[in-house]
Protein backbone atom coordinates (compact mmCIF):
# COMPACT_ATOMS: atom_id res chain seq x y z
CA UNK A 1 0.00 0.00 0.00
CA UNK A 2 1.50 3.29 -1.07
CA UNK A 3 0.51 6.69 0.23
CA UNK A 4 -2.09 7.52 2.81
CA UNK A 5 -5.58 6.06 2.25
CA UNK A 6 -7.19 9.49 2.53
CA UNK A 7 -5.01 10.89 -0.26
CA UNK A 8 -5.17 8.47 -3.18
CA UNK A 9 -2.51 8.94 -5.84
CA UNK A 10 -5.12 9.47 -8.56
CA UNK A 11 -5.96 12.76 -6.89
CA UNK A 12 -9.67 11.97 -6.93
CA UNK A 13 -11.45 12.45 -3.59
CA UNK A 14 -12.65 9.23 -1.99
CA UNK A 15 -16.39 8.80 -2.08
CA UNK A 16 -17.79 8.80 1.44
CA UNK A 17 -21.04 7.35 0.06
CA UNK A 18 -19.16 4.45 -1.59
CA UNK A 19 -17.25 3.83 1.64
CA UNK A 20 -20.47 3.77 3.67
CA UNK A 21 -22.10 1.38 1.15
CA UNK A 22 -19.08 -0.95 1.26
CA UNK A 23 -18.98 -1.04 5.07
CA UNK A 24 -22.74 -1.59 5.27
CA UNK A 25 -22.48 -4.41 2.71
CA UNK A 26 -19.66 -5.94 4.78
CA UNK A 27 -21.84 -6.02 7.90
CA UNK A 28 -24.79 -7.48 5.98
CA UNK A 29 -22.59 -10.18 4.42
CA UNK A 30 -21.13 -11.08 7.80
CA UNK A 31 -24.55 -11.62 9.33
CA UNK A 32 -25.75 -13.66 6.36
CA UNK A 33 -22.63 -15.65 5.47
CA UNK A 34 -20.48 -15.62 8.61
CA UNK A 35 -16.77 -14.87 8.75
CA UNK A 36 -15.45 -17.92 6.90
CA UNK A 37 -17.65 -17.50 3.80
CA UNK A 38 -17.33 -13.72 3.54
CA UNK A 39 -15.35 -12.59 0.49
CA UNK A 40 -14.40 -9.18 -0.84
CA UNK A 41 -16.05 -10.19 -4.11
CA UNK A 42 -19.37 -10.74 -2.37
CA UNK A 43 -19.08 -7.39 -0.57
CA UNK A 44 -18.28 -5.61 -3.86
CA UNK A 45 -21.37 -7.11 -5.52
CA UNK A 46 -23.61 -6.11 -2.61
CA UNK A 47 -22.20 -2.58 -2.53
CA UNK A 48 -22.44 -2.19 -6.31
CA UNK A 49 -18.73 -1.38 -6.76
CA UNK A 50 -15.86 -3.04 -8.64
CA UNK A 51 -13.79 -5.53 -6.68
CA UNK A 52 -10.69 -3.47 -7.53
CA UNK A 53 -12.23 -0.57 -5.57
CA UNK A 54 -12.11 -2.71 -2.43
CA UNK A 55 -8.57 -3.98 -3.03
CA UNK A 56 -7.32 -0.44 -3.50
CA UNK A 57 -8.66 0.48 -0.10
CA UNK A 58 -8.33 -2.68 1.99
CA UNK A 59 -5.58 -5.29 1.91
CA UNK A 60 -8.01 -8.05 2.88
CA UNK A 61 -11.16 -8.88 4.73
CA UNK A 62 -9.59 -8.51 8.20
CA UNK A 63 -9.00 -4.80 7.63
CA UNK A 64 -12.37 -4.35 5.95
CA UNK A 65 -14.29 -5.95 8.82
CA UNK A 66 -12.43 -3.92 11.48
CA UNK A 67 -13.39 -0.71 9.65
CA UNK A 68 -16.98 -1.94 9.26
CA UNK A 69 -17.35 -2.48 13.00
CA UNK A 70 -15.36 0.64 13.98
CA UNK A 71 -17.97 2.80 12.22
CA UNK A 72 -20.68 1.34 14.49
CA UNK A 73 -18.79 2.35 17.62
CA UNK A 74 -18.30 5.86 16.21
CA UNK A 75 -22.07 6.27 16.80
CA UNK A 76 -21.43 6.33 20.56
CA UNK A 77 -22.06 9.70 22.16
CA UNK A 78 -21.71 11.00 25.69
CA UNK A 79 -24.82 13.10 26.33
CA UNK A 80 -24.61 15.42 29.34
CA UNK A 81 -27.05 13.86 31.80
CA UNK A 82 -26.03 16.02 34.73
CA UNK A 83 -23.80 13.68 36.74
CA UNK A 84 -20.89 11.33 36.20
CA UNK A 85 -22.98 8.29 37.16
CA UNK A 86 -25.78 9.21 34.75
CA UNK A 87 -23.28 9.95 31.95
CA UNK A 88 -21.63 6.54 32.42
CA UNK A 89 -24.98 4.74 32.52
CA UNK A 90 -26.03 6.51 29.31
CA UNK A 91 -22.96 5.58 27.31
CA UNK A 92 -22.81 1.99 28.65
CA UNK A 93 -26.45 1.41 27.63
CA UNK A 94 -25.61 2.72 24.12
CA UNK A 95 -22.53 0.49 23.95
CA UNK A 96 -24.53 -2.57 25.03
CA UNK A 97 -27.22 -1.78 22.44
CA UNK A 98 -24.61 -1.67 19.66
CA UNK A 99 -23.10 -4.97 20.82
CA UNK A 100 -26.59 -6.50 20.75
CA UNK A 101 -26.82 -5.87 17.00
CA UNK A 102 -26.03 -9.08 15.05
CA UNK A 103 -23.65 -7.30 12.68
CA UNK A 104 -21.61 -5.79 15.55
CA UNK A 105 -21.55 -9.03 17.52
CA UNK A 106 -20.45 -11.14 14.53
CA UNK A 107 -17.85 -8.66 13.32
CA UNK A 108 -16.26 -8.05 16.71
CA UNK A 109 -16.06 -11.72 17.68
CA UNK A 110 -14.59 -12.57 14.27
CA UNK A 111 -11.84 -9.95 14.20
CA UNK A 112 -10.85 -10.56 17.82
CA UNK A 113 -10.55 -14.30 17.10
CA UNK A 114 -8.50 -13.66 13.95
CA UNK A 115 -6.27 -11.14 15.73
CA UNK A 116 -4.94 -13.76 18.17
CA UNK A 117 -2.43 -14.79 15.48
CA UNK A 118 -2.23 -11.56 13.53
CA UNK A 119 -0.32 -8.70 15.17
CA UNK A 120 -1.07 -6.12 12.41
CA UNK A 121 -4.77 -6.89 12.86
CA UNK A 122 -4.47 -6.43 16.65
CA UNK A 123 -2.86 -3.06 16.01
CA UNK A 124 -5.64 -2.08 13.62
CA UNK A 125 -8.26 -2.98 16.25
CA UNK A 126 -6.38 -0.84 18.78
CA UNK A 127 -6.12 2.21 16.53
CA UNK A 128 -9.50 1.97 14.74
CA UNK A 129 -11.72 0.93 17.64
CA UNK A 130 -10.03 1.22 21.04
CA UNK A 131 -8.06 4.45 20.62
CA UNK A 132 -10.93 6.14 18.76
CA UNK A 133 -13.40 5.36 21.54
CA UNK A 134 -11.13 6.55 24.36
CA UNK A 135 -12.46 10.01 23.42
CA UNK A 136 -15.57 9.09 25.45
CA UNK A 137 -13.50 8.58 28.60
CA UNK A 138 -11.67 11.87 28.05
CA UNK A 139 -14.93 13.78 27.50
CA UNK A 140 -16.61 12.23 30.53
CA UNK A 141 -13.65 12.85 32.80
CA UNK A 142 -13.24 16.47 31.70
CA UNK A 143 -16.94 17.10 32.29
CA UNK A 144 -16.86 15.43 35.73
CA UNK A 145 -13.78 17.46 36.70
CA UNK A 146 -15.57 20.68 35.65
CA UNK A 147 -18.50 19.69 37.89
CA UNK A 148 -16.13 18.98 40.78
CA UNK A 149 -17.02 15.27 40.82
CA UNK A 150 -13.45 14.16 40.02
CA UNK A 151 -10.15 15.74 41.07
CA UNK A 152 -8.07 17.34 38.29
CA UNK A 153 -5.11 15.29 37.07
CA UNK A 154 -2.11 17.47 36.33
CA UNK A 155 0.32 14.77 35.20
CA UNK A 156 -0.47 13.82 31.55
CA UNK A 157 1.13 10.37 31.84
CA UNK A 158 -0.90 9.54 34.94
CA UNK A 159 -4.08 10.91 33.32
CA UNK A 160 -3.48 8.73 30.26
CA UNK A 161 -3.00 5.61 32.40
CA UNK A 162 -6.22 6.36 34.28
CA UNK A 163 -8.10 6.81 31.00
CA UNK A 164 -6.78 3.45 29.75
CA UNK A 165 -7.87 1.76 32.95
CA UNK A 166 -11.37 3.26 32.88
CA UNK A 167 -11.80 2.28 29.24
CA UNK A 168 -10.58 -1.28 29.86
CA UNK A 169 -12.88 -1.75 32.85
CA UNK A 170 -15.97 -0.43 31.03
CA UNK A 171 -15.34 -2.11 27.66
CA UNK A 172 -14.19 -5.35 29.26
CA UNK A 173 -17.25 -5.64 31.49
CA UNK A 174 -19.77 -4.82 28.77
CA UNK A 175 -18.17 -7.05 26.13
CA UNK A 176 -17.96 -9.93 28.60
CA UNK A 177 -21.53 -9.47 29.76
CA UNK A 178 -23.05 -9.22 26.28
CA UNK A 179 -20.82 -11.44 24.13
CA UNK A 180 -19.21 -13.98 26.47
CA UNK A 181 -21.86 -14.51 29.17
CA UNK A 182 -24.61 -13.58 26.64
CA UNK A 183 -26.62 -11.90 29.41
CA UNK A 184 -28.51 -8.63 28.95
CA UNK A 185 -26.75 -5.41 29.93
CA UNK A 186 -30.08 -3.90 30.94
CA UNK A 187 -30.70 -0.80 33.04
CA UNK A 188 -30.52 -2.72 36.33
CA UNK A 189 -27.15 -4.29 35.42
CA UNK A 190 -25.78 -1.01 34.11
CA UNK A 191 -26.80 0.81 37.31
CA UNK A 192 -25.09 -1.85 39.48
CA UNK A 193 -21.99 -1.82 37.27
CA UNK A 194 -21.75 1.98 37.47
CA UNK A 195 -21.93 1.82 41.29
CA UNK A 196 -19.04 -0.65 41.35
CA UNK A 197 -17.05 1.51 38.91
CA UNK A 198 -17.53 4.69 40.95
CA UNK A 199 -17.49 3.30 44.50
CA UNK A 200 -15.50 0.07 44.29
CA UNK A 201 -16.86 -3.22 45.57
CA UNK A 202 -16.92 -2.26 49.26
CA UNK A 203 -18.89 0.95 48.62
CA UNK A 204 -21.22 -0.58 46.03
CA UNK A 205 -22.19 -3.57 48.14
CA UNK A 206 -22.56 -1.74 51.45
CA UNK A 207 -26.03 -0.90 52.76
CA UNK A 208 -27.24 2.53 51.65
Amino acid sequence: MHGHPSTPRTGRPRSAAADAAILEATRAALVELGWSKLTLGDVATRAGVAKTTLYRRWAGKNELVVDAVAVLFDELELPDRGSLAADIEGVVLQFAAILDRPEAKTALMAVVAESTRDEPLRERIRTSIVDRQKRLVMEGRTRAQARGELPPETDPASASRTADLIFDVVAGAVVHRTLVSAEPADEEWVRSFTRVLLLGLTGATAED
